[in-house]
This record gives C-alpha cells, structure tokens and sequence, in this order.
C-alpha cells in the first residue's frame, strides 16, 4: 500500500472515519437538483468506498448508517413540510415521522456495509482489493437501490443515476436505466478509489475511467428511437392553487374558472394538460360541466387532459384520476398509491395506530397495471400520476403503444423545498431511458416540457398562475431500456457478486 493509503487506514481506525461518512452521505444531495453539481456524487460514493475498505464488519455497518442519515436527513427532509404544514400534524410527531422515514431509509447502506464487511476478506491485499472495487461494491450498490426501490412497494428517491442527468453519464440511460447509471457511478468511484490508493494498477484504473465515459459519451450521441407521427402543440396549466384550500368548498368554481380560462387561451393547441386533481371535484360532480367544455374543446380541435377524483359508486372506491376530453374519452386511475398518504397497508393491524395518531390518511384504490395509454391528439400518451414517474419499469409499461408521455403531480405539499426540482430530475430520467418527450404539468411548479434527450425546451416559473407551450415530437421505437427494464443490471450485477465471490473464495484456499 502506498503512504496514503496508509494514512488513510489510519483516519479510518478511529471517529474521524466515522465523521467523514456523515460528511460523504450529507455532501451527496448537492449532486441532484436544485444544486446540480453531479461530480459530487462520484467523489461521497467514493470516500464511503474507501471507509469500507478499511473497516472492519461492525464499523463498515456503522459507517454505511451515518453516511445514510446524512444523505437521507439533508435529501429528503422536505418530507416534514407536507407531515407538519399540510398535513397539520404537530411538531412533535412530524419531527418522529422524518426522523423515522430517514432512519429506515438510512438503513440501506447500513446494512449493505455490514454485508461487504462480513462477507470480503480484510485488509489491503491487492488482487482482493481489485475485486472489490471493480465487481463488487459497484453491483452492490446498484442492488441496494434495486431493492429499495420495490421493498415495501419501494422509495426509489435519490438513486444515485439520477444526479448525472446533465453529465456525461446520462447518455447510459436508454441502454441501463437510472440503476444503471448508479452502477456507473459507484464504478467510477471504486475506480478513483483504484486511482488513489493502488499505485501499480494506476494506469489500468485510468484506461477504465476513460473508456466507461468515453462510451456514455458515444451513447449519448446515438438515437435510440425515431419521429412518429405529426409534432404535437401543447399547453401545460399551472394553477396555483394553494394547498390549504385547494379542497376548500368557496375556491371550487374559483378554481374551475381559472383552468377554463388559462385553457380558452390555447385553443390553438392540440393537446392541453391540466395538473393532477386540478379540478377539485369528483368526476359525477362536474359531469354537466365536462361535457360542455369537451364540446367546446371539439369545435376548436383540441384535446384536454384533465386531472379530478373518480368514484366507483357501486363498488365505493375512489381514484386518482386522468380523463382525456376531445377526439376520444378515457380515463386512467393512479395505480401505485403512497403508503401511509395514499392508503394503509396492513390496515388491519395498523389502523389504530395511525387513528391514535391523528395522522391524516387517504384512502384511495389502485387502477390496475393492465390500464393502456390514453389517445390524444391523435398518438398514445403514457400517464403517470405524481409518485408514479419514480419507477422506470413501471413508465416502460406503456411502451411501444405511448409515443410520449405525461406526468401529473402536485408538489404544493412540499412548498419551495428541494422535493420539486428533485421530482422533475426523475422526470427527466423516465424521457431519457424511454426516447420519448415527457410533458409534466403540477399545480405549483415545476411545469416543464421535457424532449427525448431529457432536455428541459420549457419550464414555468414556481407558485405562479401560468402556461407554457411548445411542440413536441412523438417518437416510436424502443430503447434497450424499454426491451429489458431492470432485469438486465440487476441480473449482470449478482452475475459480477457470484464472480467475485467465486475468485475470492478460490484465493483462501
């Protein structure tokens, strides 16, 4: 080992080793929106990398906790602004709940780390160390984000593929997916690691680094999918509506009058989207109103989207609904709901809790994954409902049939926070794995139109009432991406666990 990786070892003994993976995990957020500065993300994966390195089992899964709580406690601490401030939760509890939610979250890493410590041999042997950090610690991490992403149906947030989408390591999105481009950068940290601290293969780790980016940037410049049909003119509304009375009765026609007239502007457009539940009102509600304005939308040649509740008087279940107006009507139902905002699992066993509480729960029903993309302007949208853009394998459902998709959300609940400028980062993340522009319309911000390459031709101001409008094209074709979803990273990644584990094993004996 060279002098500073033994200096290194010696930091990472004690408390400053520890100290640094609060550091490492507080630093990470600054690579995702708003902030943007992708390359930092490289370099917190990096010094995490070089803890574990050094540490034994018990120090790695503390090690992998503290870097949790620092980049879940500054990433998502926004949550507490929709638990405390609109969801009138007090201080007390909502300061539990976010401390609790990033806990959980923090124990991913944590556990992970403990894994690596007690599954790898110790110390600094170099042929051992070279499986490390080129096979193992890069498809480890990439499975820990695979599994947070489904586990209890999944929080995907914060992932690290999705800091790079204006580096060069975007360009691996329609080929890998977000988790894809996490295992590029968890590579890319192991490979600086390499750099750093392994002065006699210095020159391989180099040729490594500059061929991973070298071909996403060669990816980036090819086209995975092709023009499909007409452009599309749309108009996306912003409302405004605030959150503490979005539901309130006296701002009901109010609210129905301010997205009627921000529409009667873009009659020249083919396609115009309202926010999710931006008509505060169920869908038999405003079935009078609807019908006259979709024949209003018809004498203009233009087609609406439209986000309200729905209810299912027969069967008593209500959705989170899209409606599509104009040349043909349809509808789609939000299918992954939020648990403990949208619905309650394990009802049974936890609904007295949350009652004794007081914590305010929706109880909403899934709309099926069968549902099929809505036809508007003469193409196929793909629609996702807040959350639901978060989950790649999911927006690929609606390929190759969806030429471009929508995303729908309200991010009023989280106000000016850092929860905005992350959520249209993964929208722009689902455009470039699929090809395919994406129009996001939100109540508050951020309205974007977003083309194929994750590109942002449009954005409206936050907490204003306005429009933005562009002309999009739809495109056909898939992405590999779109052929293999995640199956392909997450089966490469155990595929490079069992090599590693197989070489390694081979060396003790």
């Amino acid at each position: 080992m060279n002098p500073v990786g033994a200096a290194f070892q010696r930091i990472a003994r004690g408390w400053r080793g520890d100290l640094a993976a609060v550091v490492a995990g507080a630093t990470a957020p600054l690579a995702f929106s708003p902030v943007g500065w992708w390359p930092v993300s490289i370099l917190a994966c990096s010094l995490l990398f070089a803890l574990w390195l050094f540490s034994s089992p018990a120090r790695s899964l503390w090690r992998g906790f503290f870097f949790g709580l620092g980049f879940f406690g500054v990433g998502i601490s926004w949550v507490f602004v929709s638990i405390h401030y609109h969801g009138h939760v007090g201080l007390g509890l909502s300061l539990f709940l976010t401390l609790a939610l990033i806990m959980v979250m923090a124990m991913f890493p944590m556990l992970l780390g403990y894994l690596l410590g007690r599954c790898l041999p110790q110390g600094f042997e170099v042929s051992a160390t070279r499986y490390k950090l080129l096979l193992v610690f890069p498809s480890a991490w990439l499975l820990m984000e695979w599994v947070r992403g489904w586990f209890m149906t999944g929080f995907p947030w914060l992932s690290l593929g999705y800091s790079q989408t204006d580096s060069p390591l975007a360009g691996l999105s329609p080929l890998v997916g977000v988790y894809g481009v996490s295992w590029a950068v968890a590579f890319s940290a192991a490979l600086l690691v390499g750099l750093l601290f392994d002065k006699v293969g210095r020159i391989f780790y180099l040729c490594m680094l500059v061929l991973l980016w070298g071909l996403a940037a060669v990816a980036d410049s090819a086209q995975w999918t092709s023009p499909s049909g007409a452009p599309i003119k749309a108009a996306l509304l912003q409302g405004n509506i605030p959150q503490d009375l979005k539901w309130h009765p006296d701002v009901r026609r109010p609210t129905i009058e301010l997205y009627t007239e921000l529409s009667r502007k873009h009659w020249d457009a083919d396609l115009i989207v309202w926010p999710e539940t931006a008509l505060p009102a169920f869908y038999y509600e405003a079935e009078s109103f609807l019908d006259d304005f979709e024949t209003e939308a018809k004498e203009h040649e233009t087609d609406l989207l439209i986000g309200m509740l729905s209810l299912d008087k027969k069967g008593r279940h209500y959705y989170n609904t899209m409606m599509s107006f104009g040349s043909e009507r349809g509808q789609y139902h939000k299918n992954h709901l939020v648990p403990f905002t949208e619905y309650l699992p394990m009802k049974s066993l936890l609904g007295g809790l949350v009652a004794f509480m007081q914590v305010p729960m929706s109880d909403f029903s899934k709309g099926g994954s069968e549902q099929k993309p809505l036809k508007v302007a003469n193409q196929y949208a793909g629609i996702s409902i807040c959350f639901e853009d978060a989950f790649g394998e999911e927006t690929i459902n609606a390929l190759p049939e969806a030429t471009f998709l929508v995303n729908v959300s309200n991010d009023a609940w989280f106000d000016d926070s850092w929860a905005p400028p992350q959520h249209l980062q993964i929208a722009r993340m689902r455009a470039l794995e699929t090809g395919r522009p994406m129009l996001r319309a939100t109540n508050t911000g951020m309205t974007a139109i977003i083309d194929e390459k994750g590109e942002i031709q449009s954005l409206a101001d936050q907490f204003e009432v306005t429009s933005i409008t562009n002309t999009i094209q739809p495109r056909g074709g898939m992405t590999l991406y779109a052929y293999t979803g995640n199956w392909l990273v997450v089966s490469l990644a155990m595929l490079s666990l069992l090599l590693a584990g197989w070489h390694l094993r081979r060396q003790q004996r």
